[in-house]
């Protein structure tokens, strides 16, 4: 069966000939098997799916024209009075709240900066969300941020306050009128979201999706986006637009356990880690199967622009797989603070493949959390993510600058292969387990032997984070991360120039226990770490209880390395056997007219093939969970040896 809808109707039986008027109409009749056909047009509505479909009889939804259909969370704003100055007055009935008053509504949650006032809603100047202030005096004399990308525009900005049943709202738009532009407020929490969980095998297709209200998203919390498949299994999310949403975009996260969200923040006696731990287990008991949930796929989107995330999620995401989105320009107006940031923050990432995704001016690209297990991220474009470097000059002992990829207490195995990450800083390495190869990697690795404790003063307070049965959700275990288990092999590595003010901070580091502050291009942040020869060396003559007491079972693990090519000083591993230090390169990405570009001059004078192939067998398995480095189905996976792979599917410019 197919459904129609047009905004244009205004009553219809959902023909083609006498469309829906909205596309909730169709949801509400929509079976397995049926699709939903939306024409060009403005949908002011939350669509929320009441039946799912089936592994063989999907419900699709689609845009009749790739882009041309709008589902959107905010509301027109006309009658702005003016005040002077370039500030002006409109009153909004609180009726148009159907879901809950985002106006009223703080961003909050575990992992939040409480310091960070914020509220869910936002105001927008022809689609470009203005910036909140704290008062009304903010309204009429902004000061421009200095933490933003955009200073120029966070002069932009409003402040609402309650009168009886309505919403005033204060906005300065300088020298734009608002009666003659398009103005919004975002007025509901999702645009196109189930209500209930359990709502599976949904196609998506071909929207552009944008203002919503979210809240804050923590994995200790019911995890909220504009778009998401809520607790469910087997979406498609392609082709799509998404932007502007308070928090994030896309949510593949976790469901409501009223007896678990934002535990930490409301009971207090806890800390955030021991109530993860928990919502684990207890999601475990309540369903959280292969079965049941994840499989997703999000691909070909363009995600940007949203406050905290492009794509979230924790526990709910398993089993997904993520490919050829780009997603730009996420946290840039720096008006939310917190752990759970990133072009992609993935908790639980068990068997996800991250693939063909071009990542760049985020305040950190991609963030795996505890559980990344059997996790791929092959062939992917990063850049440009950190914070903006004038504001960095003004903070220097901030000691998050941002970076391509952090990896954090995780227990592998974590596969990153043939990638191109160009920011000033490549890998967060606050984790173990993880396979590096074929990368070209002009940035430094950070955070190595640090980073996974739990913030006491003065006790140890170590973070057990699970581990799980290979390709399956069940916890075999918990484990403490002993650092190391590490694997580099055949990567570019490139130094780039890197700011002064960043080689003299990195002494306010040595402390530090988040973060080393490094900018140096290398596996030498490894050095001392052993061999794997020396590390079993530990156990010869143990023969078990009744041994002398040794420390043999919590010492870092091993590494190893080989096969690297480092250019313009890049420093190996101090016991890599046969590193290749070449002399000058340069690589970067380059915005052009016809898109970005990597700019470089190593094609050409890379080695053709690396001298050993890496395969599942040469990269063996992951120490705690004993899980070797496979494809999700358990195949064996094999690289190919070409040091130039990393370059296929990205357009690259020559350069002398």
């Amino acid at each position: 069966m197919q459904y129609y809808v047009s905004a244009a109707a205004t009553s219809g039986n959902g023909t083609r000939e006498n469309p829906f008027p909205t596309i909730q109409q169709a949801a509400n009749l929509a079976h397995p098997g049926d699709e939903v056909i939306v024409l060009p047009g403005v949908y002011r509505e939350w669509v929320n799916p009441c039946s799912g479909g089936t592994p063989e009889a999907r419900i699709t939804y689609r845009a009749s024209e790739r882009g041309a259909a709008v589902i959107t969370g905010a509301e027109p704003v006309k009658g702005w009075e003016p005040l002077g100055d370039g500030v002006w007055k409109a009153t909004v009935s609180n009726a148009i709240f159907t879901d809950r008053n985002p106006y009223t509504t703080l961003v909050s949650g575990d992992w939040f900066i409480a310091t960070y006032i914020a509220h869910t809603g936002d105001v927008y100047l022809n689609g470009k969300s203005l910036y909140e202030a704290t008062d009304l005096e903010g309204v009429r004399n902004p000061v421009p941020s200095p933490a933003s990308w955009d200073p120029d525009f966070s002069v932009y900005t409003w402040y609402a306050e309650q009168d009886g049943d309505s919403t005033v709202v204060y906005a300065n738009f300088h020298e734009y009128d608002p009666n003659a532009e398009n103005v919004e407020i975002s007025a509901r929490k999702h645009c196109f979201y189930p209500e209930k969980e359990g709502v599976g095998y949904i196609t998506l297709s071909g929207f552009r999706i944008c203002q919503a209200a979210t809240q804050w998203a923590p994995p200790t919390a019911y995890q909220e986006g504009m778009v998401g498949p809520h607790w469910s299994r087997g979406w498609i999310i392609e082709d799509c637009e998404i932007f502007e949403s308070k928090c994030s975009g896309i949510s593949l996260g976790k469901y409501l356990q009223p007896n678990n969200d934002n535990k930490w923040l409301h009971w207090k006696y806890k800390d955030g880690t021991q109530t993860e731990r928990d919502c684990i287990c207890q999601a475990q008991r309540e369903g959280w199967t292969k079965e049941a949930v994840g499989g997703h796929i999000v691909r070909r989107c363009e995600i940007h622009d949203c406050g905290q995330t492009g794509i979230v999620g924790h526990l709910g995401g398993v089993f997904s797989l993520i490919e050829d989105n780009h997603i730009h320009h996420i946290n840039n107006k720096q008006n939310l603070a917190g752990a759970e940031i990133g072009g992609i923050k993935m908790h639980a990432a068990i068997d996800v493949v991250f693939r063909r995704n071009h990542i760049h001016h985020c305040t950190r690209g991609l963030w795996l959390d505890w559980q990344a297990q059997g996790t791929r991220v092959t062939g992917n474009l990063f850049h440009h993510n950190t914070l903006p470097a004038d504001f960095l000059m003004r903070n220097e002992a901030l000691g998050a600058y941002g970076e391509d990829i952090f990896i954090e207490v995780s227990h592998g195995p974590t596969l990153v292969d043939n990638n191109l990450l160009l920011s000033l800083r490549s890998l967060k390495l606050a984790t173990q387990g993880v396979a590096v190869a074929h990368n070209l990697i002009a940035g430094a690795f950070t955070t190595v032997s640090r980073g996974v404790g739990n913030g006491a003063r003065t006790l140890d307070s170590p973070r057990y984070t699970p581990y799980h049965v290979p390709h399956r959700t069940e916890v075999a275990g918990f484990m403490t991360i002993l650092h190391g288990d590490m694997r580099f092999y055949n990567n570019i590595f490139v130094q780039q120039e890197v700011p002064q003010f960043l080689r003299d901070a990195k002494a306010g580091f040595e402390k530090n226990v988040w973060d080393d502050g490094n900018v140096d291009v290398g596996i030498q942040p490894y050095d001392g770490y052993m061999t794997e020869a020396e590390w079993q060396a530990q156990f010869e003559g143990y023969c078990g209880m009744g041994s002398a007491a040794s420390d043999r079972y919590y010492i870092p693990l091993p590494v190893w390395a080989g096969g690297n090519l480092y250019f313009n000083g890049a420093q190996p591993w101090n016991k890599e056997e046969d590193p290749q230090r070449l002399g000058r390169a340069t690589v970067e990405a380059r915005e052009t007219e016809a898109g970005w570009v990597v700019a470089t001059d190593l094609v050409g004078r890379l080695p053709r093939r690396a001298a050993r192939a890496i395969d599942t067998d040469a990269l063996g398995m992951a120490f705690e969970p004993e899980e070797r480095y496979e494809n999700p189905d358990g195949t064996p996976i094999a690289l190919d040896p070409a040091y130039d792979k990393c370059f296929e599917g990205w357009t690259v410019l020559g350069i002398d």
